[in-house]
């Protein structure tokens, strides 16, 4: 165990919000929790969303404390917190999914609370009942609203109950292939099998005729067995040229909700988003209000209370399907709070405290545009395969309207165990042109570079320039039907930043203890010297304009 603290400061409390628009909610709600100070919070994370939580602590005069496994002892979040505890080795199973690990430190941390961020033990009921069984508060829903919503087959068949429009599909998650294939023959091809008790893309599988479906069977029960330890699946029509938006909800425990407008996600690949803006470029203000509607809905059917996420596919002529609920706060919730204004993480741990909702919805209006790419350690040049290494240099943009989310530094290994996400830039404008424009300008900006480290960033340069991008005729499958357009521009962008980038390093690590009082690089620290020489030299050997 590695431990450092300081004095937990105690929480000031925050002067009383105004009273919230009362929102729909379930017909069986739990009594408020009495409202009580956090004064210190254990971060269940890591990377950017532990950050991301730990700043909120800050900000609210909370202690953070952090778990972490052994490949992440050195990270900026375990460095900045106030205390942190090793909670196992560098595989999640020992590790950020071992809940009688993350409970010790939280007892040995003295926490009032858990945050769980996204992934990991987020979404998992049985972590957030043994939360509370410890006498801490679960930042996030119920344990039973997260065992509701996390079985997709029985959160349809309560939505079709409430009138909200689902995808016609199976409600049995129990189905055998004869049945699956009864299902197809009578709705027609392609279908989509999923898993039943998990999202995330895994356990997806698109079935176009019935010879694959054996084969499309095995391999969703298999790969949701092995993501879930559940091998439930059940069947949908698959709906193409859709697009998916989500809907940002805040629910309290006292009966207010509101809805933070939507997000466009419609720009993914293998089911696993790439960009996401709010608001989409597909809603009037009717189409806005009807599934802000039906996502309070939702909110009331399930008794979600917390931040979460409600997800549909929009069809083309703008009818909404009901698809899960993402009961955490998500990857891309910073597009939200740059067009609300409103800090969801706050707000997160503000509702776990027994605090009310201070808003109204009336309040809630996007204002401009913003637009988020995951910069994936994935290389796009070779079908987006994980690209762990080292980073020897690092830039992030920086200007008017760019925001970015990471807790990468330089010299730091990027490790195989764990999603590849590793930063998220996003851009606002007042519009969706500024806010392109700024978003491309940042993407020009941003330098990565290591032995062996490849991004997504040069897919999300040629993305943000393709004539559909760029005139919003989006939907779940553009990404596949463009890459045979953009690939060949991606190649030509090659490894030769990354080879110019990293022998700026050796260089500037080199010279510039002998670097004389008129050096450019003269006083810098050598991976500040490194990163001004990778930047000027990258933008030598980019690929010239067609």
């Amino acid at each position: 165990m590695r431990h450092r603290s300081k004095e937990a400061k105690q929480a000031p409390r925050a002067a009383a919000p105004k009273v919230g628009a009362r929102g729909r909610a379930g017909a069986r709600r739990e009594a408020p929790p009495d409202a009580r100070p956090i004064r210190r919070i254990l971060i269940a994370n890591r990377g950017e969303i532990a950050l991301r939580v730990l700043r909120a602590c800050r900000e609210a005069g909370i202690s953070p404390a952090m778990v972490y496994s052994e490949a992440d002892r050195d990270t900026l979040p375990v460095r900045l917190a106030d205390a942190a505890f090793c909670v196992g080795p560098s595989q999640a199973a020992a590790s950020y999914l071992d809940i009688e690990a993350i409970l010790k430190a939280a007892r040995q941390a003295g926490a009032d609370a858990v945050h769980p961020g996204y992934g990991f033990l987020a979404e998992n009921p049985e972590f957030a009942r043994a939360v509370g069984a410890a006498g801490l508060l679960f930042i996030g829903p119920p344990a039973e609203t997260l065992r509701l919503v996390g079985d997709k087959v029985e959160a349809r068949r309560l939505m079709e109950k409430r009138g909200v429009p689902v995808i016609p599909g199976l409600l049995d998650r129990a189905a055998d292939t004869a049945a699956i294939a009864a299902f197809a023959r009578k709705s027609g091809y392609p279908i989509m099998l999923k898993a039943a008790a998990g999202g995330g893309g895994k356990g997806m599988r698109v079935v176009r005729s019935e010879a694959h479906l054996d084969s499309a069977v095995r391999a969703a029960r298999s790969e949701a067995r092995s993501a879930f330890g559940d091998d439930g699946i059940y069947a949908e029509k698959f709906m193409e040229r859709v697009r998916h938006v989500e809907i940002q909800v805040l629910a309290d425990h006292h009966g207010h909700a509101v809805h933070l407008g939507e997000r466009e996600c419609s720009a993914q690949r293998r089911h696993q988003k790439l960009v996401e803006e709010a608001p989409s470029f597909a809603l009037r203000p009717a189409g806005r209000a009807r599934m802000g509607a039906l996502a309070l809905e939702v909110v009331g059917a399930c008794g979600y209370r917390n931040a979460g996420t409600i997800e549909f596919l929009v069809d083309e002529s703008g009818r909404p399907y009901f698809m899960e609920v993402n009961a955490r706060i998500q990857v891309e919730h910073p597009v939200t709070e740059m067009v609300t204004g409103v800090d969801l993480v706050r707000a997160q741990i503000e509702i776990a405290g027994g605090r009310p909702l201070g808003l109204r919805q009336e309040e809630l209006q996007p204002r401009g545009w913003a637009i988020e790419c995951r910069v994936l350690a994935e290389d796009p040049a070779n079908g987006f395969l994980p690209s762990p290494g080292r980073v020897v240099v690092l830039r992030l943009p920086s200007g008017p309207g760019i925001r970015v989310d990471t807790a990468l530094q330089p010299g730091e290994e990027i490790p195989l165990h764990y999603d590849a996400l590793i930063a998220k830039l996003v851009a606002w404008g007042r519009d969706r042109d500024e806010a392109l424009a700024r978003l491309r300008r940042a993407v020009d900006e941003f330098v990565i570079a290591g032995p062996g480290v490849r991004t997504t960033l040069p897919f999300h340069r040629e993305l943000l320039n393709d004539p559909d991008f760029v005139a919003g005729r989006l939907d779940i499958g553009m990404v596949d039907r463009l890459m045979p357009r953009l690939a060949p521009a991606i190649l030509d962008t090659g490894p030769e930043a990354e080879i110019a980038a990293i022998a700026a390093a050796i260089r500037a690590t080199e010279e510039i203890g002998r670097a004389g009082r008129d050096e450019p690089y003269a006083g810098l620290s050598p991976w500040s010297a490194a990163g001004r020489r990778a930047l000027m030299e990258s933008r030598q050997v980019r690929r010239p304009e067609a």
